[in-house]
């Protein structure tokens, strides 16, 4: 990865390709943007010149001029330009230096706060969507932490931790590694996962990421094919009495009573 120049780096990102594992340049780009700070609004002047510059844009100055998405912040930059070169007379309080830090700081605070709701309403109906399905699907590596590695389901694109008993798995430090007996666990490894909605805090619910393979004694989550049912799977749970069992069980303890006294 050449990381000399924002360019070189591009370019880097776009050649770094597998054809056998088409999520692997996925990876590679959501870990290079994560570490990027965040673009924000900030008056000219707030700061040095050399924190104009725009990394993902390439751009030394840049600024919004007609975005779909950011009107106000488009009203407020047409509103200064044409004060600065004369074209129309604008309020004064426009033109106060502490106003405009105090609009450019609403404005970041309104994006974060609107990012914040996008991510919940993708985080509510996905949990809809696995309020009544529990899926087994393949998932990626993404980050190997001390107590967990984060994974991704490049099918649904959802992303989530998979915790790890530390009885189980020994935490490499330096080399990222996460072990369990002969099975290594890092980063872009390719793994086996089984996805449900754990609705037992109502007020939180969450995904729960389950390991399927590799296999790990003890560990795991086990399946196993039901006679009959082809490759369906069948969740190995405990017998749970439901109301239909209930009262099966009535009628025969009924049963067993009239029995019992017309023996008598």
């Amino acid at each position: 990865m050449d990381i000399s120049t924002n360019k070189s780096f591009s370019k880097s990102l776009d050649a770094a390709v597998m054809p056998a594992r088409p999520y692997f340049n996925v990876l590679l780009r959501i870990m290079a943007t994560r570490c990027m700070q965040q673009a924000v609004y900030f008056s000219s002047g707030s700061c040095s010149q050399q924190e104009y510059y725009h990394y993902g844009l390439a751009c030394p100055i840049y600024t919004h001029f007609t975005s779909p998405i950011r009107r106000y912040a488009d009203v407020i930059v047409h509103r200064l330009l044409a004060s600065c070169i004369g074209e129309d007379v604008t309020h004064a309080s426009l033109l106060d230096t502490k106003l405009a830090n105090s609009l450019c700081e609403n404005l970041n605070y309104r994006h974060r706060q609107a990012q914040y709701a996008g991510r919940a309403s993708v985080a509510l109906n996905t949990h809809i969507l696995f309020k009544q399905r529990v899926e087994i699907e393949s998932a990626v590596v993404l980050a190997v932490k001390r107590n967990a590695v984060q994974v991704l389901i490049p099918k649904y694109g959802l992303e989530g931790p998979l915790y790890l008993p530390a009885d189980k798995f020994n935490y490499n430090e330096e080399n990222h590694y996460q072990i369990c007996g002969d099975v290594i666990l890092k980063t872009f490894d390719e793994l086996t996962v089984r996805l449900s909605l754990d609705t037992s805090n109502l007020q939180h619910h969450k995904l729960v990421y389950q390991l399927v393979k590799p296999k790990i004694p003890g560990f795991s989550y086990e399946t196993e094919k039901a006679e009959g049912a082809g490759a369906a799977d069948v969740e190995m749970s405990p017998v749970v009495e439901t109301q239909e069992t209930g009262q099966m069980k009535r009628k025969k303890n009924k049963g067993n009573q009239s029995k019992k006294k017309s023996k008598i």
